[in-house]
């Protein structure tokens, strides 16, 4: 069995071309938040280390953003959101002490 139905049934997607489409979103916002992540240390404040620490902490809700923004445009919005909707529940577990 090749990769892409292994990942096909792991997803519980109905296409290789869908697989393709996700692993597409996913290369694109990783690479969003690195171009990002460039712009923001051009700036000459990059260096306080308060600058670090707030660039850690809002990049996840960009970077979750951005999964559901190139979602929608590939035409995936309904596998990224329930994405979301099982990470941010894990979240909330972890904090919660809920397993």
């Amino acid at each position: 069995m090749s990769f892409v139905n292994k990942l096909k049934e792991r997803w519980k997607v109905q296409s290789a071309t869908q697989v393709w489409l996700i692993l597409l979103v996913f290369a694109l916002t990783g690479f969003s938040v690195m171009f990002l992540k460039r712009i923001f240390r051009s700036w000459p404040i990059h260096e306080a280390w308060w600058f670090d620490m707030a660039y850690y902490i809002l990049i996840l809700p960009i970077y979750n953003l951005l999964l559901l923004i190139y979602g929608a445009i590939f035409g995936q919005a309904r596998y990224f959101w329930e994405f979301e909707k099982r990470f941010f529940a894990r979240i909330v577990s972890l904090f919660s002490g809920k397993k």
